[in-house]
């Protein structure tokens, strides 16, 4: 492969990576502008139980795809008090299982939707009120996954080529996959394009299952980096949720780091090492992330509430 066919591939993938950031942006506002005060009302209802904190965070996450958006939004309604500060913990939690969903549309190759989904939008922009608006976040979410399949024919020719093998292997390096997925998702501001890619990465078999496994890891600690910064112009309550959803990642990446290499061998043995694996496993590390914060939940909440640690003495 020449070098320019490699440069040309590099940048229809950049264009395609920017499309679907852009129309994951567009979804994810058009949803929060449609729910408008009746969704921050459903927030406060809901996150009154830590239950239903948790399965409105998976289902809000799993709609926008987007738990960045969603750790954002629940930041600044607890700083306006629209949430309790322990209300946004299970929001959060539910958030990193929702956003599995975006590694499950890769996966079932849902992608051939989008031509649908693009003709059917423009059918809904046609009809009278709101239902124009709906038909928008249709064309949105046809975008999103037009992009992931242009991302998957770019790279396909990628596979053979030794250059690109050789900086791929860079990433065989756990720590180094660590680390790139949380930058990689940090810039993004989305853990969903980064997990995306890396499916598709292995559905190209670009990278292993087992080498992709850390940058899924990476993404977690990553995506809290939206939360931290909209809480770094808010007050006291917001940072402290920030916190709190950083801390509830982190603890889950602990605990789950040293059994991932025989929970990985043990999905193999049932789904293989392809697609369906890493988001087996995504799925399955979110959970123990849940898990883990749903034991952590009232010491941490005790330990970094603002109210309780401005009332002692």
């Amino acid at each position: 492969m020449q070098e320019v066919s490699v440069l040309e591939i590099a940048v229809s993938v950049a264009a395609a990576v920017v499309l679907f950031v852009y129309a994951l942006k567009g979804f994810s506002e058009d949803v929060q502008t449609a729910g408008g005060e009746a969704l921050k009302s459903v927030l406060a209802r809901l996150t009154r139980t830590p239950v239903g904190g948790f399965a409105l965070g998976a289902v809000l996450t799993a709609l926008v795809q987007s738990s960045s958006a969603i750790s954002g939004i629940t930041v600044a309604l607890a700083e306006a008090g629209t949430i309790a500060f322990r209300g946004t913990l299970p929001v959060f939690l539910g958030a990193n299982v929702g956003t599995t969903s975006t590694a499950w549309l890769v996966t079932i190759n849902a992608t051939i939707l989008a031509p649908i989904l693009i003709v059917a939008s423009v059918v809904a922009s046609l009809l009278p009120g709101r239902i124009a608006l709906y038909g928008r976040s249709i064309m949105y979410l046809g975008v999103i996954l037009l992009a992931l399949n242009l991302i998957s024919g770019y790279v396909a020719p990628l596979k053979d080529d030794p250059d690109v093998a050789l900086w791929m292997g860079y990433l065989s390096n756990p720590v180094a996959g660590f680390v790139a997925g949380a930058i990689a998702t940090a810039l993004l501001q989305s853990s969903s394009v980064v997990v995306g890619l890396a499916i598709i990465a292995v559905q190209q078999e670009l990278i292993t299952m087992y080498d992709v496994l850390p940058i899924v890891v990476g993404s977690n600690i990553g995506t809290t980096s939206t939360a931290l910064i909209a809480s770094m112009s808010l007050g006291a309550t917001a940072r402290a949720a920030a916190v709190a959803n950083l801390a509830f990642n982190a603890l889950g990446v602990i605990v789950f780091v040293p059994f991932m290499a025989p929970v990985a061998s043990w999905v193999s043995a049932m789904a293989g090492e392809g697609d369906m694996a890493v988001a087996l496993i995504h799925l399955i590390f979110n959970v123990c992330v849940a898990v883990t914060g749903f034991v952590a939940l009232r010491p941490l909440a005790k330990r970094l509430d603002p109210d309780e640690t401005t009332a002692k003495p």
